[in-house]
């Protein structure tokens, strides 16, 4: 990613901060996804304590109940996360960068990131992930899903979430370095738009068709890759 995008996201991010919370989460789209990626994380982190677990681009620190480190590049969305968690190490850093010893941790993942960046970038953040987590050390991240671009036509003209990509493409940069291990889809389903009555049997739905052979086609998909050991 070029320095002037990386300046723009984090002063778009630095402005939003104080609202942030409010304006993306307090409504019924965001509340939905929300429980998708606590459910998704409340099964994957079952066994791994917060002291060993990081968010990478914590941002306010809405899921910040899952680990005791959390990492943004923006201050002033940091501001805001360490008002809610005085006693969690929260540092300033970057994806390619991550302020922590290497072989120090069992989980990093990172939500609403990688969208914004390019694959130079990704590829980029596997490489320095690898080296902060322990051997079989779990790396979790979300995507748009590019299968799903590809059905609704979607156009994309800038850099907010117009990074997409396949689970093939997933494997490919993985490499030898990673296994993936674990994967889903988030919202299949528009809920936001859908009468509140209904949404309960659509959620079930949901859920279903996020977790089946139909997974590339919601919105978003989440991975877990388990760092291998070198050779």
């Amino acid at each position: 990613m070029s320095n002037h995008s990386e300046l723009e996201i984090k002063t778009y991010y630095n402005k939003l901060a104080e609202d942030y919370d409010n304006n993306r989460f307090n409504n019924s789209y965001g509340q939905y996804l929300d429980q998708q990626e606590r459910d998704f994380l409340n099964r994957i982190l079952k066994t791994i304590p917060p002291e060993q677990c990081m968010d990478l681009g914590c941002g306010t620190g809405r899921l910040l109940d899952y680990a005791h480190y959390g990492v943004d590049f923006s201050p002033e969305m940091l501001k805001v996360a360490k008002a809610k968690y005085p006693n969690k190490d929260l540092l300033e850093g970057r994806l390619t960068e991550i302020p922590i010893a290497n072989h120090r941790l069992n989980a990093i993942y990172s939500f609403h990131v990688i969208m914004h960046q390019d694959h130079a970038t990704t590829i980029q953040f596997l490489n320095e992930a690898h080296q902060k987590l322990k051997s079989k050390g779990q790396l979790i991240f979300d995507f748009p899903s590019a299968k799903r671009r590809q059905v609704v036509k979607h156009q994309q003209e800038n850099w907010h979430a117009g990074h997409q990509m396949t689970l093939s493409e997933i494997e490919k940069i993985a490499g030898t370095q990673w296994k993936l291990i674990a994967s889903q889809g988030f919202l299949f389903f528009p809920i936001h738009r859908i009468p509140k009555r209904l949404r309960p049997l659509f959620r079930s739905l949901d859920n279903l068709f996020c977790r089946s052979f139909l997974k590339e086609y919601a919105s978003y998909l989440v991975v877990v890759l388990e760092k291998q050991s070198s050779l």
